[in-house]
This record gives structure tokens, C-alpha cells and sequence, in this order.
């Protein structure tokens, strides 16, 4: 018999956000909340198939679609958490302090800073929903921003995600209309955690035991 994971719906304290309305907020929760259910549900139906050691071929077209659904909720349970995680209420700047590892990265991988913020901002405009996130190459270090569409389509494999903005047209359409998702994107970065985005980045010494352990 297969070991059954199950996940618990993270609590996130972030009422008062600037632009985002604790309305707004209590609706996100409740879609994660979802995504979470949705996660242990299917797990646990394809444990079933599981159970005798072997999926049958008639089984395989059940099983197939459990699996590939699998993949979209299980993302949108880890995304929103990273998404919840790296912000928080009372944050007093909107871009990463001059000092920080995350500003170098950016600097290095962009040639300044200001030119890795329009890169994220305009990956966050495009047409379409999805997600806007900055992963770092956990070999050499370097930034690079990607539009992820489905939460599991587009996800760059052993990159490390530093910061995640969700622009799935319910994170911000009660605040604002769908074409003023620049706004909501100005009133995201008002809101980063730059301390949660820094303590996700890979250091130097880890690099070098990820290239190692590569070879």
C-alpha cells in the first residue's frame, strides 16, 4: 500500500496590504484552501489505484487524468504559498535594498536592477493568466524571469523560484478592472517580503555543492 501525503492549508496574516483589499485577500485564501483539498483528493484516488502494486490498462485513462491533474493543483497549492509568503503588510519600500544579495543577482544577471523590474513588470503584463516569477539558476546564480501559465506549464526545472506574483485575474479584480493590472502590479511590489525573496536565493558555497553534485 502506497504512503498517502496530505497537506494542511497554510495561515497567512497580510490584512492590510497596501492596494490589495482584505476582500480581495479572504477570496485568494479560499481558492488556495482549494487547491489544497484538491491536492490530498487526488492524491489520495491515485493511491487507490496504486494499492495492489499496478495500474491495469483499463485503469490507465482514469489513472492518466488524475495525474495530469495532479500537477495543476499541486502547483497551485505551492505557488500560492510562495505568492502569500513573499509579501507582507507594513512594508515600508518597493524594491529590493541597495545591499541585498537579490539586487546584486539582479544587477549581474540584467546589468542594473532597473532593467531586471521591467523585465519582471512587462512578463507580469502580458496577455493572459498565469504567473510572474524570478527563479534563480541555482549553479551560477543568475536571475532570470519567466510567465508560467497553468501554475505547471512553463516552470523551469531545479530553478529556484525568489519571487512569485500571482496574475490570475482573482488576485486583483476585485480592486481593480482587467485593465488595470499595472496598478495591481505597483500595489504587489509595495507589498514585497524582500527579506522572504532574499532567503530563498541559493549562496555561493551551495552553488558549488549544486555544481558538483551535477557532474
Amino acid at each position: 500500500m502506497s504512503i498517502v501525503k496530505t497537506y494542511k492549508a497554510q495561515q497567512f496574516d497580510l490584512s492590510g496590504l497596501n492596494g490589495i483589499s482584505d476582500r480581495t485577500l479572504e477570496m485568494h485564501f479560499k481558492l488556495y484552501e482549494g487547491y489544497v483539498t484538491n491536492t490530498n483528493t487526488l492524491t489520495a484516488k491515485i493511491a487507490e489505484f496504486l494499492q495492489d502494486g499496478k495500474v491495469d490498462q483499463e485503469e490507465m485513462p482514469a489513472y492518466s487524468e488524475l495525474t495530469r491533474r495532479l500537477g495543476f493543483e499541486f502547483n497551485g497549492m505551492v505557488l500560492h504559498e510562495y505568492y502569500f509568503d513573499n509579501m507582507k503588510k507594513g512594508s515600508t519600500t518597493t524594491d529590493a535594498d541597495n545591499n541585498s544579495n537579490f539586487r546584486k543577482l539582479a544587477e549581474a544577471s540584467y546589468g542594473s536592477y532597473d532593467i531586471w523590474k521591467a523585465d519582471f513588470v512587462s512578463v507580469g503584463k502580458m496577455r493572459g493568466v498565469g504567473w510572474a516569477i524570478c527563479y534563480q539558476d541555482p549553479i551560477n546564480q543568475t536571475l532570470s524571469n519567466h510567465w508560467i501559465t497553468l501554475h505547471e506549464v512553463g516552470n523551469v526545472a531545479g530553478f529556484v523560484p525568489a519571487l512569485v506574483m500571482d496574475v490570475w485575474e482573482h488576485a486583483f479584480l476585485l480592486d481593480y478592472k482587467p485593465a488595470e493590472r499595472p496598478k495591481y502590479i505597483e500595489a504587489f511590489f509595495s507589498n514585497i517580503d524582500w527579506e522572504s525573496v532574499e532567503g530563498r536565493l541559493v549562496q555561493p558555497a551551495q552553488a558549488r555543492s549544486a555544481t558538483s553534485e551535477r557532474r
